[in-house]
């Protein structure tokens, strides 16, 4: 009699507790918004950052064209120009600058700036933290989507809450929104692939089961 009431009341706690896990992971559930398909902005210009690669053409000057790296500090130097900022300045800009640094030694200076490897400044970098197989830093692409993100960080891991994931958008006052990366990367559905804005963070959980 006594276990037959032991079975029945082990039963109930069991029921019991399942029931407030499921509530518990009910009001742990992501309340965030989706996140809008598309979120590109037509008129994005590119930005440096440090650790790009600058190709400066100086026209009928070869001796003053040359490849340079951006320096950690942000700056740049050649010949004739020293510790000449780059950081945040769009390749355009930043040839007008070197214009106006050469132009004190040669006779109106043409320049030509070429980014050839690109990393961006840190406000721009898209960052995935959690649970994908390589969390890192990316650069910003125009027209870069979650699918791009996912793929370059090798997908989410075994332990991954992938349809829990939350993007927080910093150019938006870190708004966040939630994404379907499971949905995404495992069941191959395109609705769930949306288009990232520089600055992006994308949290990936760990499921709790």
């Amino acid at each position: 009699m006594f276990s037959g009431l032991r079975s029945i009341f082990s039963d109930s706690f069991r029921r019991i507790a399942i029931g407030l896990f499921a509530i518990a992971l009910a009001g742990c559930a992501s309340n965030h918004p989706p996140a809008p398909a598309t979120a590109a902005s037509a008129d994005y210009n590119y930005l440096i950052g440090p650790g790009d690669t600058i190709n400066i053409v100086v026209w009928r000057n070869p001796e003053l064209s040359m490849a340079v790296p951006v320096r950690p500090d942000g700056k740049i130097a050649a010949p004739l120009v020293e510790d000449l900022p780059a950081i945040g300045k769009n390749p355009s800009a930043l040839a007008r600058d070197i214009e106006q640094a050469l132009g004190k030694f040669i006779r109106d200076p043409v320049v030509t700036v070429v980014v050839t490897n690109f990393v961006g400044p840190y406000s721009e970098q898209i960052r995935v933290v959690g649970e994908a197989t390589k969390p890192q830093t990316l650069p910003y692409n125009q027209k870069m989507t979650l699918l791009d993100v996912m793929i370059a960080v090798g997908g989410i891991t075994d332990f991954a809450d992938g349809n829990g994931a939350t993007l927080l958008r910093t150019s938006e006052g870190n708004k966040q929104y939630s994404v379907r990366v499971k949905d995404l990367i495992k069941r191959g559905d395109v609705s769930a692939n949306v288009e990232m804005k520089p600055g992006d963070v994308l949290i990936i959980p760990q499921s709790w089961f």
